[in-house]
């Protein structure tokens, strides 16, 4: 039974949702921003110095910015979950016959006849109180509990992979017309990761691929034309 139960969690995504969500967005980020950055000093250039040290330095910021937001984010929702765990403990001390109307409450609300619903908050209560008043009625479970150094690794890590693809382009591709080169590779490395991500997290494939590379491409575009408005040709 123990391994059936394990085999129907195996089938769905949402135990997948805090890592990916942090390692797509990394991935994602980075290979938009160096590449719009790598383009935008492409269209304002004819030397290979200045786009390549361009991106590597958007590369470096842009990874420990996003570990950095990453973690202070999640930070802060880990922070705000405490808290509430702990004013559940005192009201669970101090009213507790409130507390478990409260969640009988919940389970009527949830579609439980209501003597059921109050003999299932009180086996719930009897069993683990505080458990079920954090699952049941804050919405926190191990699921959705927050990791700030698990978000912060996988977006800083993710940032640095994609990053560094833009980054070998501006190393290898030839400097005359540099900014399409950057463009469409980076629209395939864009596409792919959409791919990635959405068989990882059991979504629609064709959806994610369009909605990635649609809205890179208005990015790197703006930035392109950014670079050509200013005309500055750097050396």
């Amino acid at each position: 039974m123990e391994n059936q139960n394990e085999n129907y969690l195996d089938n769905h995504f949402i135990h997948k949702s805090n890592w990916l969500r942090a390692a797509v967005l990394g991935a994602n980020d980075g290979i938009l921003s160096t590449s719009s950055l790598a383009i935008g000093v492409a269209a304002a250039s004819e030397f290979r110095e200045p786009i390549v040290l361009a991106t590597l330095a958007g590369l470096v910021a842009g990874a420990l910015s996003m570990a950095a937001g990453e973690y202070v984010s999640v930070s802060s929702q880990t922070d705000v979950e405490h808290a509430d765990i702990e004013r559940e403990k005192i009201e669970l001390d101090e009213m507790p016959e409130l507390e478990l109307q409260r969640l009988a409450t919940i389970y009527e609300e949830r579609g439980l006849k209501k003597e059921t619903a109050l003999l299932v908050a009180k086996e719930l209560t009897a069993h683990d109180a505080l458990g079920a008043h954090i699952r049941d009625e804050l919405g926190i479970n191990e699921i959705s509990q927050a990791n700030p150094l698990q978000a912060a690794m996988a977006s800083g890590v993710a940032f640095t992979v994609g990053g560094i693809l833009p980054l070998l382009v501006t190393l290898f591709f030839p400097v005359h017309n540099m900014e399409y080169y950057l463009y469409g590779l980076a629209i395939l490395f864009l596409g792919f990761l959409g791919a990635l991500a959405a068989k990882t997290g059991g979504s629609n494939i064709v959806k994610a691929v369009i909605r990635v590379t649609f809205w890179g491409t208005i990015a790197m575009v703006l930035t392109a034309i950014v670079g050509h408005l200013f005309g500055v040709q750097i050396a």
